[in-house]
């Protein structure tokens, strides 16, 4: 009986998520944030493929999160606000991709390849995730989001969320506010339990086809 868990697309998964970062990476541009809303949609796809929900379901799901993606699309053109507005909308979408490769692998039998890149994809979406909650709630404040009035754009916003997420914390960029230092500990916090329990499991478990037959 064939592995499931094989046909599983999170190779590809992986492999978009890696290009969204690197759009964001380099450059700074306005238009970023466009590009990074479409990005979200096909990783919601593409992890919507993954699940085991009945296909109805999911092309309801699909339908609901590409709608509200396209609307995104204006509302992140119109002002501030509305890139606030739109990087929340992209941080509950990535939360949800994330809660559903996540359930994914732990419900597969055995654990493959697949399973682990499912598991590295859930990852980068919580890098992700975060960063868009940190550029929400610069677009949306009143204030600078880093201290002495560093840039704040995507390329820094994924820069901070993941030197935060691997506590690796350079401390080059730092939040001001009260509120942007608790979601800077809550990532923290959500990467090394993350990593020290699923990925390190994953690991662990994991054998090669040939020794899966045996």
């Amino acid at each position: 009986m064939p592995d499931r868990s094989d046909t599983n697309h999170f190779g590809l998964l992986l492999l978009v998520l890696v290009a969204t970062y690197l759009i964001s990476a380099f450059s700074t541009a306005r238009w970023i944030t466009t590009v990074q809303v479409v990005l979200v949609g096909a990783v919601t796809v593409l992890g919507a493929r993954s699940s085991t929900l009945p296909r109805r379901e999911v092309t309801v799901a699909v339908a609901i999160l590409l709608t509200g993606t396209a609307i995104m699309l204006g509302v992140s053109q119109v002002n501030t606000a509305g890139r606030g507005i739109a990087n929340i909308w992209i941080a509950l979408v990535l939360l949800l991709a994330a809660m559903v490769i996540v359930y994914r692998v732990l419900i597969s039998p055995t654990v493959t390849l697949q399973s682990i890149y499912g598991a590295v994809s859930a990852y980068l979406l919580l890098g992700l995730m975060f960063a868009a909650i940190f550029a929400a709630m610069d677009h949306l404040g009143g204030g600078h989001f880093f201290v002495n009035g560093e840039p704040a754009n995507a390329e820094t916003f994924q820069y901070f969320s993941f030197t935060t997420l691997t506590t690796l914390g350079y401390g080059d960029f730092t939040a001001a506010g009260a509120s942007g230092r608790a979601f800077a500990i809550l990532e923290a916090l959500t990467g090394q339990i993350f990593l020290a329990t699923l990925i390190a499991r994953l690991v662990a478990a994991f054998r090669r086809p040939d020794e899966r037959r045996r």
